[in-house]
Order: structure tokens, then C-alpha cells, then sequence
């Protein structure tokens, strides 16, 4: 009932999944991202506890087709499952179940799966991957939009639209994005216009806010102040 991308990126260390589907809320059970180990999204008739334990598995340090070996391994419903995934090497694997609905499938590149199910057809994920490696100059995330709206116009899931995410990790222990529209007759389209006000409000604030590197983030009471007022806001801390 899906397809999706899960993506990783060498120069950045990034990893990502973009997600969309003809089911309410794909966000909240489809994409897993972890800082340093991968990205996995679990679809079909999902399992959400697979997600976990394939990035458990990779960060044991087992490659991503032994990862999804084991975590399907007590899985009395694989054969319904579908699965994919990265790890940090750029290595992919997938894995379908003998009894998902036609059309599906995968097909990857380096550092790059996309796998999809119950689809109008082959093209959908072909198209996908085709934009993504048309477009290696573009943002991790304009890549992904870009390619599933290629995937989309080669026909998506063949039941029509309602939901889409996409989520991004870098260095830290929680997404760097975190978007999702969880019901929207365009759900792409409603993607794109809330990745363009990430792009605008949350990017810039990736490098002020709290990380590993720097715990507390930028504190300089002044200087914040000084950025609102440049926005028209007035408002002032306590002193």
C-alpha cells in the first residue's frame, strides 16, 4: 500500500526516508531513521517493530540484508511484509513477502532502495530511483521530493493518495526533519509546501539548537531578541 525511499548520504552522513500511500498516517508506522546506523521503512501490511530491530541489527554491525533476515525470522506474517533499508556504508537490501499485492517490488542503487507494493505499476519505482540519480547536486531533501513526485507521475499507488513523510537524521539523536501529512487529498503536494517552510524556519535553526557538539545551543539572550525584532516580533526575555 505504499513506496517509499531510504536514503543515505556520504558527504553529510545523513540518512533519510520519504514515504507516501493510499493509507491514513503513513508517518506514525512506515519510516525509521538512526544517527551513525541507518535508515529502514517497513511497509505493506506493516510491522512496526521491525524498524527497530533491523537498526538494532545494523548497529550491531550486520549488513542490511542479514538485518532484515533476523528481525523477519519470528515473524509468522513476513510473507505480507515488506521491508527495506540502509546502513552507513551505503549498502541496501529489501525484502518483499511472497504474498504482497501486485504490483511490487524494489530496486536500488548506492546508498538509495526504493520499494513499493500494491502499485499501478514497475514504473512507479523505477521513475523514483531514475529522478534520484538525476539530481545529485540538489539538497538530500529536494532529491527525494523531486523523486517521489516522479514516482507519483508514473502512476503510485494504484488506490490513489492520502498520506506522506518524510524524515532526515544527521548527527543527533532525533530527526533533523520530521514532516508528515497525515490525511490530504494531495499529500505530495502538501509534502512540498511544508518542506519549504523547513527549509525557511527549521534549517537555519539546526545550527543554533542544542546538539552533541554544542549541549546547550546558542544562549545569547541579545542576539535572539535582536533576530526577533528583525522579524517584526516584540517580545523580550526576563531578566
Amino acid at each position: 500500500m505504499t513506496w517509499s525511499i531510504v536514503a543515505h548520504d556520504p558527504e553529510t552522513g545523513a540518512f533519510a526516508v520519504a514515504v507516501t500511500t493510499c493509507a491514513f498516517a503513513v508517518g506514525a508506522s512506515c519510516p525509521f531513521v538512526r544517527s551513525g546506523v541507518g535508515a529502514v521503512s517497513t511497509q505493506s501490511m506493516t510491522n512496526r517493530y521491525l524498524g527497530p530491530a533491523v537498526l538494532d541489527a545494523m548497529a550491531r554491525g550486520l549488513p542490511p540484508a542479514a538485518a532484515i533476515e533476523s528481525a523477519l525470522a519470528g515473524d509468522e506474517g513476513r510473507g505480507i511484509r515488506q521491508i527495506h533499508a540502509v546502513d552507513r556504508h551505503g549498502r541496501t537490501a529489501a525484502w518483499t513477502g511472497d504474498n504482497c499485492v501486485m504490483w511490487c517490488g524494489s530496486v536500488s542503487a548506492g546508498g538509495i532502495s526504493v520499494a513499493g507494493n500494491m502499485l499501478a505499476g514497475e514504473a512507479t519505482i523505477a521513475d523514483t530511483l531514475a529522478s534520484w540519480q538525476a539530481n545529485a547536486s540538489l539538497l538530500m531533501v529536494d532529491r527525494l521530493m523531486l523523486a517521489m513526485d516522479s514516482g507519483e507521475a508514473a502512476g503510485g499507488d494504484r488506490r490513489g493518495r492520502q498520506s506522506a513523510a518524510m524524515v532526515m537524521v544527521s548527527t543527533e539523536d532525533f530527526p533533523d526533519l520530521n514532516l508528515r501529512v497525515d490525511d490530504h487529498a494531495e499529500p505530495l503536494v502538501e509534502l512540498r509546501r511544508l518542506l519549504g517552510i523547513w527549509k525557511q524556519e527549521g534549517l537555519p535553526r539546526i545550527g543554533i539548537a542544542p546538539s552533541k557538539s554544542n549541549p546547550s545551543g546558542f544562549t545569547d539572550l541579545d542576539a535572539i531578541e535582536a533576530g526577533w525584532r528583525a522579524r517584526g516580533v516584540d517580545l523580550r526575555f526576563r531578566r
